[in-house]
Order: C-alpha cells, then sequence, then structure tokens
C-alpha cells in the first residue's frame, strides 16, 4: 500500500487539525497514512515516503512553529537531497501580518525545492482572516488535488 507521510507544523493545534480531518480523504484514495506532530529528517527520507503533504501554521513573525523549525533547520543543514520525494503544501497563516503572511509554508516550499523536491500543483494558503476554520479550505483543496494530480492509487 502507497504511503502518503503528513508532516505537522503547528503552535495552537490548527495545522494537526488540518492533517486529522484531510487524513480520511488519502486513505480513500488508497493511501496508509502517518501524521507526524513531531517529524525528524529521518521521517521524510525512509524510503516508504511515497507522497508527502506539509500543514504548516506561521508564527506572528512568519517563522516555524515549534519543533517545526528544527525539522526544517535539519533539511537545510544536512541537504539530504529530497529528487525522489513529491509533495503537496497547506500553509496556514494571518494577511494583517502582511509580509511574512504564510511566511513558514513559503520557505518550507522553497526549501524543498532548493533539495530537489517536486511540488505536484499549487500551494494552498489559507488566511486566519477570511477563513475561521482552516480545514473549510483544506478539505476541498485535497479532494481537488487528489484528483487533479492522479493520486488515487486505490
Amino acid at each position: 500500500m502507497s504511503m502518503l507521510k503528513i508532516f505537522v507544523g503547528t503552535m495552537y493545534g490548527g495545522a494537526l487539525d488540518v492533517a486529522e480531518q484531510v487524513k480520511p480523504l488519502f486513505e480513500e484514495a488508497g493511501y496508509q497514512v502517518a501524521i507526524f506532530e513531531d517529524p525528524s529528517l529521518e521521517d521524510l527520507t525512509a524510503p516508504d515516503t511515497d507522497l508527502a503533504l506539509f500543514c504548516v501554521s506561521t508564527t506572528g513573525s512568519g517563522d516555524y512553529p515549534g519543533t517545526f523549525a528544527n525539522f526544517a533547520r535539519s533539511i537545510a543543514e544536512r541537504s539530504p537531497g529530497l529528487a525522489s520525494l513529491r509533495y503537496g503544501l497547506i500553509a496556514l497563516g494571518d494577511s494583517s501580518y502582511g509580509e511574512t503572511f504564510c511566511g513558514a509554508g513559503r520557505q518550507l516550499d522553497e526549501l524543498l525545492q532548493d533539495q530537489g523536491a517536486s511540488r505536484l500543483g499549487e500551494r494552498l494558503e489559507v488566511d486566519a482572516m477570511e477563513t475561521f476554520m482552516a480545514d473549510d479550505a483544506a478539505l476541498p483543496w485535497v479532494e481537488e488535488w487528489i484528483e487533479s494530480q492522479s493520486l488515487k492509487v486505490a
């Protein structure tokens, strides 16, 4: 069975909620799904990673939340080369913070692409000023992402 790994960077639980809400959509599409709240580089680079989804919120100054900063730093410092990684990205932010809106998601996207990873489709940016519950935006996006990228394996 194909493995989808969801890597979560969250401060107050919003990104984890999104991960838990979209998990059944991937299971219906034929994936075994694992959610990583405190991910390591080894979780990402393990050979069983068929597809990755990153659900990342942004702190006020555009930074990665909590322990996710260590995960991103290890990717940058250890430069693992991620040419075989296919991924999607859901970035959560608040546009009232201006230029740092979804900063963590944007930084992560650039970091992954610098390592050779391939983003499938467009990044979803969820604005807390417009969408109270992030999963209201994430669920239809994931449904469309699975369909448009032909990700069904079942």
